[in-house]
């Protein structure tokens, strides 16, 4: 370790396959390579471990199963997370790093208890809560901060605009090699994945992720391609989708698409599926209403698979039509006629040229380098803040 590496806690909110673990990792093996002493914290239920490897020391903090009460998950967590840090030494790390609302929560209670003197928040995006305490835990997380950093622009512009946050666009990353690399092509047989053409959308049944719209979207697209099949991929998350996952199972029945034929639900998948099904896959859809940034884009674009995508922030920002086909989120027969140009000699996408140029511009290296940055400027504001 050189002279200026610095001891670096991450915190994320679980062991499972979301986004926001993922950017944890691969930063956390980014930060890692590049010298620094990282230790990842996360919240674990019973014998759960992380979904992936990682070089990083991980710290599991144990918390009891929670049912569908998100309130009393949210506290058991923060709980779990708080007594996890203070065992290990929270004040022996250089910069404590929220990647979400229930660690940072735990790092505002420290830091309100002068227990730490300070702590950086990632926002990869914000929900909307109908109950007044999951709302509150939410604006505290970020509001307490001392470094607020976002992964796209159109999340920092909203930080300013609504909350007067000054924050910091840092890039997300992309391995391309595990993308191009063969995955487990076991979940291609235990699913009977033989249909042609296969639309694959990652991420579970979430009304965030639009998975209704992409419904009505792919019965329309059954019309020209009889044979198609919708696959769903992944989904395990803390929030409860019940609700709009029993709307969309109704709605395919309504339609005459079955459940484990035209349409198949995989659940959680373990982490070398996803590289499979992205290589499988003839088109994949990613037509969210809401996304900190749409880290699965890149990653199909990596497994040489075309996508379809949202024309809204924060997919605008890094992507055009040389390596997407767009469409309008809240317009089925235009999704429809995305997939359709996706399918159609794979949308016009540049995979030669575009596509690898895009690439290039996301790696976790220099993600890591740009954290780096922030954390250093971070830290000596927190400096000053003593020695004033």
């Amino acid at each position: 370790m050189n002279g200026n590496a610095m001891r670096i806690a991450l915190f994320t909110h679980s062991v499972n396959p979301r986004g926001g673990v993922v950017h944890t990792l691969e930063l956390g093996g980014a930060l890692h390579e590049a010298g620094h002493d990282v230790t990842i914290f996360a919240p674990a239920t019973g014998t759960a471990t992380m979904f992936r490897e990682t070089p990083c020391r991980v710290v599991l903090a144990p918390v009891a199963a929670h049912g569908n009460d998100t309130v009393a998950m949210v506290a058991t967590r923060i709980d779990a997370l708080k007594k996890a840090l203070l065992e290990d030494g929270a004040s022996r790390f250089d910069v404590l790093h929220a990647q979400d609302s229930i660690s940072g929560n735990v790092l505002a209670e420290l830091r309100e208890e002068g227990t730490i003197g300070g702590y950086v928040r990632t926002v990869h995006h914000l929900d909307t809560f109908a109950n007044a305490q999951l709302s509150a835990w939410q604006r505290r997380a970020f509001i307490d901060a001392d470094t607020v950093l976002c992964v796209s622009d159109a999340w920092t512009n909203r930080m300013r605009d609504e909350f007067g946050i000054e924050a910091f666009a840092v890039n997300n990353g992309v391995d391309v090699s595990r993308f191009r690399s063969c995955g487990s092509a076991d979940v291609c047989d235990r699913f009977d994945l033989r249909s042609k053409p296969m639309v694959l959308a990652i991420g579970g049944i979430e009304e965030r992720k639009n998975t209704l719209q992409l419904l009505e979207a792919f019965a329309l697209l059954r019309a020209t391609h009889p044979h198609a099949q919708l696959v769903i991929a992944g989904g395990a998350s803390l929030l409860d989708h019940d609700a709009y996952s029993r709307r969309f199972m109704t709605r395919a029945m309504e339609l005459g698409l079955h459940i484990g034929d035209a349409i198949v639900v995989t659940g959680p998948l373990d982490d070398a599926a996803i590289p499979a099904l992205l290589q499988r896959a003839d088109v994949v859809s990613m037509v969210s209403v809401r996304e900190g940034f749409g880290l699965v884009t890149l990653e199909a674009l990596a497994a040489g698979t075309p996508v379809v995508v949202s024309r809204i922030e924060p997919f605008t920002e890094y992507l055009d039509e040389r390596v997407c086909c767009w469409a309008q989120p809240d317009d089925a027969a235009s999704i429809a006629d995305a997939l359709r140009r996706a399918l159609h000699q794979r949308g016009g996408i540049d995979f030669e040229h575009a596509v690898p140029a895009l690439l290039a511009r996301f790696s976790w290296r220099e993600s890591a380098r740009r954290h780096v940055a922030r954390y250093a400027d971070h830290t000596q504001r927190l400096l000053q803040a003593l020695g004033a």
